[in-house]
């Protein structure tokens, strides 16, 4: 599957995920978002660049209380809740935070509900 972000050709997993992570951008970003029919906001934005730095430090997805804590660390209590993160990603948050944030396909899912 392959996804035309600013011109240029993105391979995509047949689940939507990256091929390639190092082809992620802000761009593409925002095109699997409106794809998904999510709205790309500060939130989630902060969500996928928390994933996006995670993965990045120690190669692999944070577990669910680890995504949490950071959250809260971050951006306060109130934007670190399981609700909030569903209302954002309803169509299953862990996968759509790992496709957002350019990841492969997750060995282990990041938020485990």
């Amino acid at each position: 599957m392959t996804l035309h972000v600013n011109g240029r050709p993105v391979k995509r997993h047949h689940e939507g995920y990256l091929i390639d992570p190092s082809d992620w951008n802000e761009n593409l970003a925002r095109a699997v978002a409106d794809m998904a029919q999510v709205p790309m906001a500060d939130d989630l934005r902060a969500l996928v660049n928390l994933v996006r730095d995670y993965c990045g430090e120690r190669q692999g997805s944070p577990e669910h209380r680890v995504l949490l804590s950071e959250l809260r660390n971050r951006h306060g209590k109130e934007k670190a809740t399981r609700r909030h993160i569903c209302r954002m990603l309803p169509e299953g948050d862990g996968q759509q935070a790992c496709e957002l944030a350019g990841r492969r396909v997750p060995l282990k899912l990041l938020l485990d509900l």
